[in-house]
């Protein structure tokens, strides 16, 4: 996927694996050398190390890192390393707990040192250049948090945060341009899918690649699932922009017989605003988005969100 929401993700994650330079932003990597403290070398070089940890121990190690960022000094660093830990911290059921202390230090670090509105550069008819201003990402990663994981942001009086409020209300646009998908993809097999033929069904989108840890570790949850309630009118759709040369053998090998549809041109990758993957969308029997995940999810989330669109 190559918006730029994934790739700051991906930015952020590769730099803490090196544990020599994180960025913000993809440019600040090339300009310097980003130089750890004693202190916050071992958060980088654990936060790398969480996802080869069992989810349970997992759990308890983003907590630990999110009250260990929060107790560093205010710098640029400290933002580096709360915000990487908030991306990492959706990847599974790690706790409402857990996310509210991944989402307190997030916040209590912006409320340390604001980050400035980020600059959209557009050019215009006859080449003129004009610009539009973003809430900067970690504002909308904290947004996040707090629409879609049901968190609070507190020490930062976010109801009165100008970005943060952007950011909110940026999501609240996205969330209605996913009510009323209207999209028409082909699966493996050369089959036509539209949503408006799945009325009268329980539909879960999915959006995945094959390169994406968090998505394989998923699938098989999801493929369960359908098997359990595709005969009481559940349909899984997966959806994913690679080509289907990479798709097929990937689908096959793993056994997976829920439908997988490709979006070669990514429009239902921009009509569903997807910015990062995996993330799901649940439609009930009229058609109406009942519930959503911004990461991955496990079997007992799925269920939860299932449960919404009247499928127990």
């Amino acid at each position: 996927m190559e918006p730029k929401v994934f790739f700051h993700r991906i930015i952020v994650f590769v730099l803490l694996i090196a544990v020599a330079s994180l960025a913000i932003h993809p440019a600040s990597a090339q300009k310097k050398e980003i130089v750890w403290s004693a202190d916050e070398k071992p958060i980088a070089e654990q936060i790398h190390g969480l996802r080869g940890l069992a989810d349970d121990v997992r759990a308890g190690t983003t907590k630990d890192l999110a009250l260990k960022i929060r107790k560093l000094p205010a710098s640029e660093n400290k933002l580096r390393l709360a915000e990487g830990l908030a991306g990492l911290s959706t990847e599974g059921d790690f706790g409402h707990d857990t996310l509210q202390e991944v989402a307190t230090t997030l916040a209590e670090t912006l409320r340390e040192r604001p980050v400035p509105w980020e600059e959209l550069k557009h050019s215009g008819a006859g080449g003129t250049a004009s610009s539009t201003r973003a809430p900067a990402y970690p504002y909308v990663e904290l947004a996040s948090l707090v629409r879609y994981e049901h968190v609070e942001a507190p020490l930062i009086n976010v109801s009165n945060d100008e970005q943060f409020r952007a950011a909110m209300a940026g999501l609240e646009e996205d969330d209605r341009k996913r009510e009323h998908p209207d999209f028409a993809l082909k699966d493996l097999s050369g089959k036509s899918w539209t949503f408006a033929e799945l009325r009268g069904k329980v539909v879960l989108l999915n959006f995945w690649a094959t390169w994406c840890p968090p998505c394989r570790k998923e699938m098989p949850d999801l493929e369960t699932l359908y098997e359990r309630f595709g005969s009481k009118g559940f349909v899984v759709l997966g959806v994913s922009d690679e080509d289907a040369k990479k798709v097929e053998p990937f689908i096959r090998d793993r056994k997976i017989s829920f439908p997988v549809l490709l979006d070669p041109g990514r429009k239902a990758n921009e009509m569903l605003v997807v910015e990062g993957i995996p993330k799901s969308f649940v439609y009930d029997r009229d058609g109406k988005l009942v519930a959503q995940s911004i990461d991955m999810r496990t079997q007992k989330q799925f269920l939860e969100m299932l449960g919404k669109a009247g499928l127990e």
